[in-house]
């Protein structure tokens, strides 16, 4: 697949997108910088020019830091984005703080971190409930003007906080979740993102590994890995989700490629979607992914996917309390 134009800017970026959360080391059990420096740099190496990183990806910003030093002598040839407005507290809980003061505060660290004096792309990594959009919005709008920021996004917005932010500061980009079987942007922020040539990255296209076609029907998962505590890894959903794989299981054999390629390349062929993210903590899982871009599924496969979704059935998504 070609590079795709990063909404209506002169930037463009691979179809698949490096997700840099896994090695800041946060939620992800056996992360080394050794591994997570060869990962950046396999990335590169298999035509990945786009790396999603944040000021919260680590509690001591390990992400971007490992990105500096993977990626400085190549500046020129990556989109870096990254987010603000979100860090960690002493108790190691996430903090959502969207004041104008903090916006610009943790972008000139993120600056710092990343070794440039620009990214490509901010975005506010989610609204704050005690903060007027608006008023973030004005604030980034300022970082854009100064050049700190070449385009600006947004993150975890309904259709109402996406046009109110976008009627202070242009949106380039908007990041949600989606994938096969967490499709609700398709209701609402997906056309509306489209009329206006916003691009849309999403992040969990393979959820949260469970679309990776690897975990076994009798799979249990330890007790740190917070994925037990979603619906869709547990009991009838967990079996209907193995039953929605072996038919990708199926297809991924008759054609030679793994389950995780295909549902990337689905992803990628969806009307609005611009770049998916892919997590990875080893070079081998960014090679797998990025091999999604070497393709294009037909129509009649693509037919055979959306009536497997249709046959899975409604998904129950929301984490237990």
């Amino acid at each position: 697949m070609d590079l795709r134009r990063l909404g209506a800017t002169d930037m463009f970026v691979s179809p698949v997108a490096l997700g840099c959360w896994p090695i800041a080391g946060m939620t992800s059990v056996d992360v080394n910088d050794t591994d997570s420096l060869a990962t950046l740099a396999a990335a590169l190496d298999v035509g990945v020019n786009f790396f999603d990183t944040a000021y919260g990806y680590g509690a001591n910003g390990e992400s971007e830091r490992l990105i500096a030093k993977a990626l400085s002598d190549r500046r020129d040839d990556v989109v870096i984005a990254t987010k603000c407005g979100m860090h960690w507290n002493e108790q190691v809980e996430r903090t959502f703080d969207a004041r104008p003061a903090t916006i610009q505060r943790q972008c000139d660290e993120s600056l710092r971190r990343l070794n440039t004096d620009r990214v490509e792309l901010l975005y506010l990594h989610a609204p704050d409930p005690n903060v007027d959009v608006a008023e973030s919005a004005g604030a980034m709008q300022e970082l854009l003007e100064a050049g700190k920021a070449r385009s600006i996004g947004v993150s975890n917005f309904d259709v109402r906080q996406l046009a109110s932010f976008h009627a202070v500061c242009p949106i380039t980009a908007f990041q949600p979740p989606y994938n096969m079987l967490q499709r609700e942007i398709e209701r609402d922020s997906l056309p509306w993102c489209r009329e206006r040539s916003i691009s849309v990255v999403n992040y969990w296209p393979l959820m949260k590994g469970l679309l990776a076609g690897k975990l076994s029907r009798e799979h249990v998962f330890p007790a740190e890995d917070g994925r037990a505590k979603y619906p869709m890894f547990q009991g009838d959903e967990w079996q209907k989700n193995q039953d929605f794989l072996d038919v990708l299981r199926s297809l991924a054999a008759e054609i030679g490629r793994s389950v995780a390629q295909i549902v990337i390349n689905w992803t990628l062929q969806q009307p609005g979607i611009t770049s998916a993210l892919c997590g990875a903590k080893r070079a081998y899982q960014i090679r797998e992914t990025a091999g999604a871009m070497d393709f294009t599924l037909s129509a009649e496969q693509l037919q055979r996917i959306d009536q497997a979704i249709t046959a899975r059935g409604p998904v129950v998504t929301r984490p237990a309390v």
